[in-house]
């Protein structure tokens, strides 16, 4: 499990348009959002990470970046990017299975076709989002089993504006008995 204020795994994924993405070497003000998706197949994920670039002005307003990431390879990732009509939203592709266990990250088996008609992999990853401090320490994280239930970006917007405002610490970091 990943505990905040403890370093992060590392991350070093090609991306469709933005070359390398390697996490040890973000250098904004505040952090990097991470946010792991299911992929091609999710049309829950298609809407979240049009969201997510909706709003990735107002995170690098607050100094933070921002980076999709899914298992997918890139003829999937370039897809998806097309779906959404991704401009500058950084689409990490091709995510070790075994990195996404790393992070905490559920699997999950195929099921077939979708809802949308598209086939599942034989396996991937369910959704995380995870805010990475500079020092790649963890800030924030949420990962889910299923595709419904993620946090709402505008939320975190709101959340960084009070935590930025307040000099709010990492939550959660506790490890001794209870």
């Amino acid at each position: 499990m990943l505990m905040p204020r403890q370093k992060t795994p590392g991350l070093t994924l090609p991306t469709l348009d933005h070359g390398e993405f390697d996490l040890a070497s973000q250098t904004p003000e505040r952090g990097t959002i991470v946010c792991f998706f299911r992929g091609l197949h999710c049309p829950v994920c298609a809407n979240y990470l049009i969201e997510l670039q909706k709003l990735q002005d107002k995170f690098a307003e607050r100094g933070v970046n921002v980076v999709a990431v899914s298992s997918d390879n890139e003829e999937r990732s370039r897809l998806m990017a097309d779906k959404i009509e991704a401009k500058s939203l950084p689409i990490a592709y091709d995510l070790p299975l075994q990195v996404a266990r790393d992070w905490g990250l559920y699997i999950s088996t195929s099921r077939g076709k979708t809802s949308i008609g598209i086939e599942e992999p034989a396996l991937f990853s369910e959704p995380g989002l995870f805010l990475v401090s500079p020092d790649q320490t963890l800030y924030f994280g949420s990962v889910q089993t299923m595709p419904f239930m993620r946090p709402h970006f505008s939320e975190l917007v709101g959340a960084l504006d009070f935590a930025i405002a307040n000099n709010y610490p990492a939550r959660g970091e506790y490890t001794g008995e209870v």
